[in-house]
């Protein structure tokens, strides 16, 4: 059988079980991800009795704090919020310095790792897939280019505008839904009892 030929369904019974474990663990952390930004995000920002509205800064609702602290309430996710930097720590660190920078940095390079990690290894599933070449190219590529505009959308909301917020809905769209459809065919690919070969 040449290499091009190889689909999940030719799998022996130890590696199918392998594949299987790894798309249930994923599965379970991007649940995990998603309940938190449930919890930590859109509930405090849209559920809160007291938010900013889409597009008004922090400041405007949020209390002053002591400068180079968030502008955004302890214990809110507030998605909304900008992260405005008192006048006298922008003129005496350079950004790179900056609360905002250093915290944006971590975040990203952080979920960069971890979301790349993930789509590396449903791209290497989705190689086995019983695809058209094309299909599978799509479903490897979208992914990355998700997480892409998801981090994108971190940044330029904290240096442009809180409206870059919306970014992180079709990014995250983007690659949650090709997850999905990637581990639904995987598992029926593998495990259909009318697939099974």
């Amino acid at each position: 059988m040449r290499a091009e030929e190889l689909k999940l369904v030719h799998l022996s019974v130890p590696a199918k079980a392998l594949v299987s474990a790894i798309l249930m663990t994923m599965a379970i952390a991007m649940t995990g991800a998603l309940g938190q930004i449930i919890v930590h995000d859109i509930i405090p920002t849209f559920f809160a009795e007291t938010h900013s509205p889409p597009g008004r800064q922090a400041e405007e609702t949020a209390p002053t704090a002591a400068p180079g602290q968030n502008q955004v309430p302890a214990g809110r996710g507030d998605l909304f919020a900008e992260t405005p930097v008192p006048e006298q720590a922008a003129q005496s660190q350079p950004f790179y310095q900056s609360e905002q920078f250093v915290w944006t940095l971590r975040w990203t390079h952080i979920h960069l790792f971890g979301m790349n990690m993930i789509f590396i290894f449903m791209g290497a599933v989705t190689l086995f897939l019983d695809l058209s070449a094309r299909g599978r190219t799509w479903l490897i590529v979208l992914p990355f280019a998700g997480v892409i505009l998801d981090i994108a959308g971190m940044w330029l909301k904290g240096y442009f505008s809180s409206a870059f917020f919306w970014l992180h809905i079709p990014g995250g769209g983007l690659f949650g839904a090709i997850f999905i459809l990637v581990f639904f065919q995987a598992l029926w690919e593998m495990w259909a009892p009318h697939r099974i070969a």
